[in-house]
């Protein structure tokens, strides 16, 4: 059962991988806590719901519609007025059970109840188990941009379980193995070399190898979080990928692409940048590139504007006093923040991906 410490100055905690940890869940919730309440989809939770035990403790489901377009402030305060019908208080708990962007919405309805509650991430996809149910970053969407109005909140425990990812379309699997992708090239040229080399294992879902493949991103992650929780320094390597892939789900109104989809459209397109750069050399840019197509296919981008998405990078939480930041390969395993890179560059780059 692979464990990992998360380490921040709001709270430790541990992100457990395990088989089957969901009839586990009980133990998770503090003996003290009130009123149990695990916000999902109607489609998680008839998949998984009976696979969820909470013993005998209180509590309630509250739905969520799902989708990118629901991840609104409007919808917190819906589910926040039903906790309040429901008897929920400041000794209440949220169970967050669901992919990516229940994980988001629910961790930030916790964190902002009753100026704040305690919340478990139980996440059911693999880019959530990955990536967002690891470090606390909760949060909804604006018109303007994904994630812009959102806080910092730390979850009890996340307790992944590989199981949930038999009833995963094969869509939504690869675009979560986009992420693992994304962590091979910031920080561990191994995992990056298995996914090169055991593409069709991965792809098969052999047991083994998928644990493998999970733990080796969340032990990243947690090691990532426990050294920068709040993003000031080390924590944006984790954005690679995401500065581009974040203005395509904007630019297509968060309706066309995945999360994770998105995010390997982004690390093509930083992977030119940083080759046009000349700070990363072209054999790495080729196998970066190759181990993206393997897990591919990307849907087609055609009919995207260059000049918009652009035009968008000014809107992401990356961007700092007017300047775009890059995190750009520089080797396999290694990367770098870079700011100021010339608009031309970037131009160009972003149209050699989209062709």
């Amino acid at each position: 059962m692979p464990q990992f410490r998360v380490t921040t100055p709001q709270r430790d905690y541990d992100a457990i991988v395990e088989r089957g940890c969901l009839r586990r869940a009980a133990e998770f919730v503090p003996p003290k806590a009130g009123k149990v309440f695990v916000v999902t989809t109607r489609d998680v939770w008839d998949l998984h719901g009976t696979s969820l035990s909470l013993g005998d403790r209180a509590h309630e489901v509250i739905f969520f519609p799902g989708g990118e377009s629901r991840k609104r402030l409007s919808e917190v305060e819906a589910m926040a007025e039903q906790m309040m019908a429901a008897g929920g208080d400041r000794s209440s708990i949220v169970i967050a059970f669901g992919g990516g962007i229940v994980g988001d919405t629910a961790g930030f309805l916790a964190a902002i109840f009753m100026r704040g509650i305690p919340v478990i991430q139980i996440p059911t996809t693999l880019l959530a188990q990955v990536d967002a149910a690891v470090g606390g970053k909760t949060g909804v969407n604006l018109v303007a941009g994904k994630n812009l109005m959102g806080s910092f909140h730390q979850p009890l425990a996340v307790l992944i379980d590989p199981d949930v990812l038999s009833t995963l379309p094969d869509r939504e699997y690869r675009a979560g193995l986009y992420e693992i992708i994304k962590c091979g090239v910031i920080r561990d040229a191994a995992l990056f070399k298995l996914l090169d080399e055991l593409s069709d294992l991965v792809l098969a879902q052999h047991p083994e190898i998928v644990e493998r493949v999970i733990a080796d991103a969340v032990r990243i992650k947690a090691e990532v979080v426990s050294a920068d929780e709040r993003e000031g320094d080390v924590r944006r390597i984790l954005n690679f990928g995401h500065t581009v892939g974040h203005a395509l789900e904007a630019e297509t109104g968060y309706t066309r692409f995945l999360h994770g989809e998105a995010v390997a459209f982004g690390m093509r397109a930083a992977t030119a940048i940083a080759e046009r750069a000349g700070v990363l050399e072209s054999k790495d840019g080729t196998a970066i590139d190759r181990v993206i197509a393997k897990y591919g296919p990307i849907p087609a981008v055609d009919g995207i504007s260059a000049e918009n998405l652009a035009r968008r990078l000014g809107s992401d939480k990356k961007t700092v006093q007017g300047k775009v930041h890059f995190v750009l390969p520089i080797s396999i395993g290694e990367v770098r923040i870079v700011a100021g890179v010339d608009d031309a560059v970037v131009m160009d780059s972003i149209r050699a991906v989209l062709k």
